[in-house]
């Protein structure tokens, strides 16, 4: 399964990279177990612009519907449903986050320990 990890590189600004979460053992196949401290869902307007800003924490992003962009150094990348992005890049320049489409951004957030 691919996931956009998004970290702050030597350069302090954020950059995408992308990885993969592997799946073992038989039946219901599994990924590698990770601390988690909470979970959350959130909705964003259509419209709604985070502007340059870092990670407030680790944690993963998973949308569940409608659609988002994510500006960093790289370029910008979008996120719609089933997609999982790693925030990372907790220091440095940051992210923009903006709601892109005709429907609200609805997402969970998965703080990591």
């Amino acid at each position: 399964m691919k996931i956009i990890k998004l970290y702050t590189g030597t350069d302090q600004k954020s950059h995408f990279e992308e990885i993969e979460a592997h799946f073992t053992g038989g039946g219901i196949e599994t990924t590698e177990i990770q601390n988690a401290s909470a979970v959350t869902f959130r909705r964003a307007p259509v419209g709604h612009v985070i502007d340059w800003h870092p990670a407030p924490r680790r944690q993963y992003v998973v949308s569940l519907s409608g659609k988002w962009e994510i500006e960093c150094s790289d370029g910008v990348r979008l996120f719609k449903a089933g997609d999982v992005m790693l925030a990372e890049d907790l220091t440095g320049q940051g992210h923009v986050s903006r709601v892109v489409g005709t429907e609200p951004h609805i997402f969970m957030t998965v703080p990591l320990k």
